[in-house]
């Protein structure tokens, strides 16, 4: 699994042969990349409606698009796709060689255009090259884009034991989401083997030290490595 960050949110993941796009947001100074940089992916993944998620989603018009139903048809209405996903909180779709499962974060989701848009609940995603069951799968791999969120216990009580990330990328910008304390929490609820942190330094009110991070992610005792990406960098992951 090879995982780069154009920063913010932004996530290029490759998995068995599938390549996705996670909340393409490229007016950020983690990037010197173009949406039009970028081959179109098989699948574009949307956590929420917010404008630092979704502003070049409509360069990707010939991915697959996978949001909440609400979102979707939002997307399908106003930059026209035609490939659409539309699922929801808890659930597993299974697209081209992963499987995506869904789940809930804890955040806003209006889409403020000039008029006010429902665009359901906020999430995250899990991606994995098998499906989610009961029974562990040591073999398994899977990554979880966070989206936007606070910590909340699902990560201890459901995404960590059931869902089984090895790598996590968690926002650790404070203000709108969580900061370094609360992530680093995550990451030790979640048991993965690797944190990535994503969602700070892109606007003043989310710039941090990324050492608080780490440091914070030391004091839970958690066994899990902290990779810091520079921006447009690559992470790659095998079991």
């Amino acid at each position: 699994m090879e995982l780069t960050w154009h920063g913010h949110s932004t996530w290029h993941v490759e998995l068995d042969g599938t390549s996705i796009l996670v909340d393409p947001f490229f007016d950020n100074p983690h990037t010197s990349m173009e949406p039009a940089d970028l081959e179109t992916p098989d699948l574009l993944l949307l956590t929420h409606g917010h404008a630092d998620h979704i502003a070049h989603a409509g360069e990707f018009t010939d991915a697959t698009l996978v949001s909440t139903p609400e979102l979707v048809g939002y997307m399908e209405e106003t930059h026209g796709f035609e490939e659409t996903v539309g699922m929801n909180i808890g659930g597993t779709v299974e697209l081209a060689d992963v499987f995506v499962t869904m789940h809930r974060a804890d955040h806003t989701n209006g889409i403020n255009t000039g008029y006010e848009y429902d665009a359901g609940m906020p999430t995250g995603f899990v991606i994995a090259d098998t499906k989610p069951t009961q029974e562990s799968d040591p073999d398994s791999t899977a990554f979880y884009h966070a989206g936007d969120t606070g910590l909340m216990t699902e990560m201890r009580e459901v995404i960590g034991p059931y869902l089984e990330p090895d790598v996590a990328a968690l926002p650790v910008g404070d203000h709108f989401t969580m900061g370094p304390t609360q992530a680093a929490i995550a990451v030790d609820w979640l048991d993965v083997d690797y944190a990535l942190p994503m969602h700070y330094d892109t606007f003043p009110p989310v710039e941090i030290e990324i050492e608080d991070f780490e440091r914070e992610v030391r004091a839970t005792g958690s066994d899990a490595e902290v990779v810091v990406l520079e921006g447009d960098g690559t992470f790659s992951y095998e079991d």
